[in-house]
């Protein structure tokens, strides 16, 4: 479980495959990581499989691939990092679970004021669970849904903070993102989804 609030900026060092997947050995600030704790790499959760002095290795396998961006990293890439959360920790984001619901595609990125606005493309099932003002994590960062200009287009707002303390600032139109929706909203979908089919059968006839 994860909270949205990106606590490192890691970099990957190298990329390789093995048995256990597509292997990153990703280079960071964290001096007391363990084999087996979880760690958010751009909003995907993923097993640490071995340590040292400002480094760490994860693998990801055929099924995360297919639902992320992951074979296409590259040596030299920044990547937002998260801990897993404790028990008592503050929940400054929102609840996030560390599950890409699905890739996104950065359209435009523009600077207004004092903000950095981006919109972005979204597939349906993630459209689907959108609000405005609700919450939506971007490439493992937990923001606020601006608007939603158009039915598979989100609208974000992005602080000065959060560009120096992440990558969103990175981002540029064409770029692709992993989008990860509310899990309140998750569940709500799925309680209410028997409900309206039931009613859409008996509208029919």
């Amino acid at each position: 479980m994860f909270t949205g609030l990106v606590d490192d900026v890691g970099r990957i060092e190298r990329v390789t495959s093995d048995s256990a997947g597509r292997e990153l050995l990703i280079r960071c600030r964290y001096a007391d990581l363990a084999a087996g704790e979880s760690v958010a790499v751009n909003g995907a959760c993923l097993t640490v499989r071995e340590v040292g002095e400002g480094w760490f290795t994860a693998a990801a396998v055929v099924t995360t691939l297919d639902r992320t961006t992951m074979g296409s990293w590259e040596a030299g890439r920044r990547v937002n990092l998260e801990r897993a959360m404790r028990v008592g920790d503050r929940l400054g984001g929102h609840i996030v679970q560390g599950h890409v619901d699905g890739v996104g595609e950065v359209l435009t990125v523009r600077a207004r004021d004092d903000a950095w606005l981006m919109d972005v493309r979204v597939p349906d099932a993630v459209a689907a669970l959108l609000v405005p003002h609700g919450s939506v994590t971007v490439d493992g960062v937990s923001l606020t849904v601006n608007h939603l200009p158009a039915p598979d287009v989100l609208g974000l707002s992005i602080i000065e903070y959060t560009l120096r303390h992440t990558t969103l600032g990175d981002l540029r139109a064409g770029d692709r993102v992993h989008l990860e929706a509310d899990v309140i909203g998750k569940f709500v979908q799925r309680l209410l989804a028997p409900h309206v089919a039931a009613l859409g059968g008996a509208g029919r006839g």
